[in-house]
């Protein structure tokens, strides 16, 4: 057993190794995020069952804070509301009950950003789709190639991950580099292209 997580942990730092190549388009998401918000736009976040706890996740750095004292930002997560996920499931389908919340909610100037393991969640790929219709900029976080949901996405951050796991691990990863590069602009240590400065004096 002692072994296999020896293996694991292996595993989990070799595939971390390949996220160099991404930091452009973290670099690129970081900007746009930035931009987004600073035009009084919204990112609207979803995921099935690891991924939609990444979703959350993400919205929980933005809301209240990574690591510094700043602004809270409008992130919402479309994937905590039983309510409202039960009754699009039950009303219409499973697969669309993240699209019917993005139509409802998503505007030109905001950011959609999707997480999925294989790119293929109907659901996911629906919800990125009606992104794009609506006007909104449209983000994957994904694995290998993308699955369909790449066909909708205007940002694509793709791991080499092989396994579910290692692609969670990648995602969240990913996902607190852009907290990181957000939160420094937000709170005034970084212009909206990553550019340092001195933090603000507290008065």
């Amino acid at each position: 057993m002692r072994d296999l997580l020896a293996r694991q942990l292996a595993d989990h730092v070799e595939t971390a190794r390949t996220v160099e190549p991404l930091l452009a388009q973290v670099a690129d998401l970081g900007e746009l995020l930035c931009t987004t918000f600073d035009n009084g736009g919204r990112l609207y976040t979803f995921g099935n069952g690891g991924s939609a706890s990444d979703a959350q996740h993400l919205a929980g750095e933005l809301i209240g804070r990574y690591k510094r004292e700043r602004r809270p930002l409008p992130a919402v997560a479309l994937s905590v509301d039983p309510s409202v996920l039960t009754c699009i499931g039950n009303d219409y389908s499973f697969e669309d009950v993240f699209a019917r919340q993005v139509s409802a909610l998503a505007r030109p100037g905001d950011v959609v950003a999707a997480f999925t393991t294989s790119g293929r969640s109907p659901n996911v790929v629906r919800g990125l789709a009606a992104a794009r219709e609506a006007g909104a900029k449209t983000v994957l976080f994904a694995a290998g190639s993308g699955g369909d949901a790449v066909r909708h996405a205007d940002f694509s951050l793709l791991v080499s991950a092989l396994t579910t796991a290692r692609t969670q691990e990648m995602h969240l990863l990913l996902l607190h580099l852009v907290s990181e590069w957000v939160d420094a602009w937000a709170a005034g240590e970084a212009d909206e292209r990553g550019t340092y400065r001195a933090a603000p004096t507290r008065a």
